[in-house]
């Protein structure tokens, strides 16, 4: 059965505050937008992803996410309501079976969560990952409490929330554009769809203010364990070819020599990620006797490593690379190396380090026959 995302993200986050809307504020140094879509892809049940955005916010959400290989994103409308609308109208050519729609400020749907969504659309219309209402409820006029609400029965609702296609794509198009509902589950049950309730997760929270924030960042930093793979790679030196290294080109009288472009430093960092996930080496995943790898850009190997790691709902929390070689001087490349390689992995500048160091005219490298390069990349896992 063919299943697509809908990811609604054009909001402003008024309620959150500041100039930034929320779904592109930094959370563990990569954008909430881009943990809310890294957990759909996670599930490996997608064929297809598509973000509504704000058409003024598009280079935020291309930096963001603009490397992950979704669909062309769509502009929203004035409700969220109207936003989900024009997502589910622009995937109708995809002819889905089943649709999720998930709210881009929702950074922590895990895979067993989604799993639970998909299932139940085997014998309802729709379904919604609920949490029980565990807190005494009161109303609230004012500063004054005028009732007791009975909380047996209420559930807080979460997404993805998932749908047979054709079935919410016409509750919405019979929905009154003023109806003013609140999510998608009560768009289908208005439209008479049978619409189950799957237990969700406490900690898949939305995230609303500045202290919602700031609880997803304490998650993030309890969650699951750290491990570190390091990498080492050489390469000689050689005529006819530019000089590649970390992931941009340097004016260099010489190249080095590889099946690739052989970038050595961009080598290395790729296997200290593949170490972190035990997944084996560069060789293992591009072959040198593949000829498709014939002087092909190694951020692509990094793009690859980095669609792995995520994969296993981990997240690169920093890497440290050093370069060693008498010559080029490396100095003057550092910052533009590390806004690369921070692009290929989608975290910020201040998690990638990249240092140089020589010999001391010592070895290979000494004798400026070639370069060398070491890494550590540092993953946090999911328990």
């Amino acid at each position: 059965m063919t299943v697509v995302g809908v990811i609604v993200a054009a909001g402003q986050g008024s309620r959150f505050g500041g100039e930034t809307p929320k779904q592109y504020l930094a959370l563990a140094g990569k954008p909430v937008l881009r943990h809310a879509v890294e957990a759909l892809q996670a599930t490996r049940s997608l064929a297809a992803i598509r973000v509504v955005i704000d058409p003024a916010q598009r280079a935020a959400y291309e930096a963001a996410v603009g490397d992950l290989g979704l669909l062309e994103p769509v502009a929203g409308g004035s409700s969220r309501q109207e936003s989900v609308k024009r997502g589910l109208e622009s995937v109708i050519p995809l002819a889905p079976a089943h649709v999720l729609i998930h709210d881009g400020a929702r950074p922590f749907a895990d895979p067993a969560l989604i799993g639970r969504v998909l299932a139940a659309l085997d014998r309802h219309d729709g379904a919604v990952p609920t949490v029980p209402v565990s807190d005494a409820l009161k109303r609230v006029e004012g500063e004054q409490v005028t009732a007791a609400v009975a909380r047996a029965g209420l559930h807080r609702a979460q997404t993805p929330q998932g749908f047979r296609f054709r079935a919410i794509l016409a509750a919405h198009r019979a929905l009154d554009p003023a109806a003013g509902v609140e999510d998608d589950a009560e768009v289908a049950r208005q439209a008479g769809l049978a619409v189950a309730a799957v237990a969700g997760a406490e900690e898949n929270l939305k995230i609303t203010t500045a202290g919602d924030l700031a609880r997803a960042e304490r998650l993030l930093g309890a969650a699951g364990e750290v491990r570190t793979g390091t990498g080492f790679d050489v390469h000689r030196f050689g005529p006819g070819r530019a000089l590649k290294l970390g992931g941009i080109e340097i004016p260099f009288e010489r190249g080095l020599v590889g099946h690739s472009d052989a970038d050595v430093a961009l080598h290395a960092l790729v296997d200290a990620l593949l170490g972190a996930i035990a997944a084996g080496d560069i060789g293992h995943h591009f072959p040198p006797s593949d000829p498709r790898w014939r002087g092909a850009d190694s951020g692509q190997f990094v793009l690859h490593a980095a669609k792995l790691v995520a994969a296993r709902g981990a997240r690169v929390a920093h890497v440290d690379l050093t370069i060693i070689c008498e010559a080029p001087k490396v100095a003057p490349h550092r910052a533009a190396m590390a806004a690369r390689i921070a692009a290929l992995l989608g975290i910020a500048i201040d998690r990638v380090s990249v240092k140089a160091t020589t010999t001391e005219g010592l070895g290979f490298t000494g004798r400026r026959e070639g370069i060398a390069a070491q890494a550590v990349a540092t993953i946090m896992v999911p328990g």
